[in-house]
């Protein structure tokens, strides 16, 4: 089943159809779709690494134009702002991301929107704190292209050794990467 599964994801990485699924994925995750672009970048950068930076430069412009739109629900759509944290399990998001404005002040987008810490958050709360538009903006053209030309640049010059090596060890791979999303999820509850 896993087999099938990792061939029919590459499959569609190799598709005419994989740039718009990128671009669907990437910016609907910046607002409210729950999966990260990485799970469509990764595979695709694998099945075709000399587009590496194509998807790279595909994947940051529609997350910064859906963190865009994550940024206008919460300015001009508060009540659906707030229901879309608390949705996420972040009824207090917006607190919070006022709070952490204040002790560390732009670092909140410029981390948030490197790691893979939903970044959904970051766009709504920061419409909803009337944070700068302008400064929103270029920090997650930085912020959220670092994040995927990294990923690009890794998986072109090394994928082809992990790919083989994921290829070879699935199952285990698999496990491996459920528990540590779980152990993952349970940590950022703990923290938060």
């Amino acid at each position: 089943m896993l087999r099938k599964a990792y061939d029919w994801v590459m499959g569609l990485a190799a598709s005419r159809h994989a740039p718009s699924a990128l671009f669907a994925v990437s910016f609907a995750e910046s607002s409210f779709f729950p999966v990260p672009p990485d799970v469509m970048l990764a595979p695709m950068v694998l099945a075709n690494p000399k587009r590496a930076y194509v998807y790279a430069a595909l994947c940051t412009l529609a997350s910064v134009l859906g963190g865009c739109l994550g940024y206008a629900i919460g300015y001009y759509l508060e009540p659906l702002g707030h229901w879309l944290l608390a949705l996420m399990g972040h009824a207090e998001g917006q607190a919070a991301f006022q709070a952490w404005f204040e002790k560390y002040g732009l670092a909140v987008i410029l981390v948030k929107g490197l790691t893979p810490i939903p970044y959904k958050l970051v766009t709504i709360a920061s419409g909803l704190a009337q944070f700068s538009f302008f400064t929103f903006v270029w920090a997650s053209v930085l912020t959220r292209g670092a994040r995927f030309f990294l990923t690009a640049t890794l998986l072109k010059y090394f994928g082809p050794a992990i790919r083989a090596e994921v290829e070879r060890r699935m199952t285990l791979y698999t496990i491996i990467g459920v528990v540590v999303l779980v152990a993952g999820a349970f940590a950022w509850k703990l923290l938060h």
